[in-house]
């Protein structure tokens, strides 16, 4: 960390935690920044978000997102502790198989978390939840686990290297990893004489994978990955990119487009809720107000002139009247438009006009429903 980043953070405050690429950033000149309390690269020198977002549309992209959680669940019983307590329904998969989820607040239904489950047997469960709210969710799977269970949280213990774009399996049959998965599969293999969990999972709307080496083992695959991207016109690509490219898809992030203030149901997520589930935490909030039909959702928003939505600009309706706020916000790289995301009111439909407020000068904008692009996660 440099001297000026520990002068900037408050009194007290605790300094961002390294994940196992750390020296390799700082090597590759990366910009650095703060993200869920771990300090990662935001982009490359030589391409900036621009490139590297277009790198994952057209090529391939490489990842650093180790600082992302990681907590098990084992024991017997394991499988059914994570599926009456987190919102999907375990049962629509079986081992060898992931699945996203919403870890929801009891009574009040909003979202403390949302992640993925990886289904490695019923008596052993794998989550990556999001860096900020890992321990939250250790602690809530923790204090309701039946006796025989146990919650561990393995934040450090491995890397995640995210490996996306249209030539991603190229680059891992490069490196003799394997690329015959189904979409929310994974499969553990031996590379190097290690341990290497291979998901085709992503958040970018691409074909890809993500990579779960050994912590220790996490730079080893890291270089032989950027030794490889080259011949494939691909690129290691930062956290800012990866926020473009979600926000093309219209992915949620916690802690904007989600929050223990935002539900499943206002969210537009209700494909991730086993509304069938006699049990899950939340269910009996969530229920009602999906019956009831939630007073604002989550739509997307195209501008219609130069203006680029940011998080917590106020919506109005084409008269002047408040309808709503942007969640997420960004410069669409692919469509040359502003996007984002927005909560809105129920009444507000795809391909109304909007204005949104952007330092006091309105933007025209259309609602639409995301994708803003075409995902090829298929």
């Amino acid at each position: 960390m440099s001297d000026a980043l520990a002068q900037d953070l408050p009194p007290g405050a605790r300094p961002p935690s390294h994940g196992p690429l750390h020296d390799r950033h700082q090597a590759l000149g990366a910009k650095l920044a703060d993200f869920g309390g771990w300090l990662m690269p935001i982009e490359y020198p030589g391409g900036g978000v621009l490139k590297e977002h277009a790198a994952v549309r057209t090529t391939v992209g490489i990842f650093d997102v180790s600082h992302l959680g990681k907590a098990e669940l084992r024991g017997p019983g394991a499988r059914d502790l994570a599926n009456r307590c987190l919102s999907n329904d375990l049962d629509r998969i079986r081992p060898g198989q992931a699945q996203y989820t919403l870890c929801c607040d009891d009574p009040g239904g909003g979202v403390v978390d949302d992640l993925i489950v990886y289904l490695r047997g019923d008596d052993d469960v794998f989550l990556i939840p999001n860096a900020a709210n890992t321990a939250e969710v250790v602690r809530r799977l923790a204090a309701a686990a039946p006796a025989g269970v146990t919650v561990a949280d393995l934040h450090t213990r491995l890397g995640v290297l995210a490996v996306q774009g249209p030539r991603s399996a190229e680059l891992l049959t490069a490196l003799g990893l394997p690329t015959e998965l189904g979409y929310m599969a994974f499969t553990a293999v031996e590379w190097r004489g290690r341990r290497v969990v291979v998901c085709r999972t992503g958040y970018t709307g691409e074909h890809g994978y993500e990579l779960l080496p050994d912590w220790s083992n996490a730079g080893e695959l890291w270089d032989a990955l950027l030794a490889a991207a080259p011949a494939l016109e691909g690129r290691p690509c930062g956290l800012g990119a990866r926020d473009t490219l979600r926000t093309e898809m219209g992915y949620p992030l916690h802690g904007q487009d989600l929050s223990l203030s935002i539900t499943p149901v206002q969210a537009r997520l209700g494909w991730a809720v086993g509304w069938g589930k006699p049990e899950f935490w939340g269910r009996t909030a969530l229920l009602a107000e999906k019956e009831q039909g939630a007073a604002r959702l989550l739509r997307g928003l195209e501008a219609l002139d130069r203006g680029i939505p940011r998080p917590h600009m106020p919506v109005l309706s084409v008269g002047g009247d408040p309808i709503g706020e942007v969640t997420s916000g960004t410069f669409s790289p692919t469509k040359r438009v502003g996007i984002g995301l927005a909560l809105l009111d129920r009444a507000v439909t795809d391909g109304a006009e909007v204005r949104v407020d952007i330092r006091g000068r309105p933007s025209t904008m259309r609602v639409v429903k995301p994708p803003f692009v075409p995902a090829h996660t298929a």
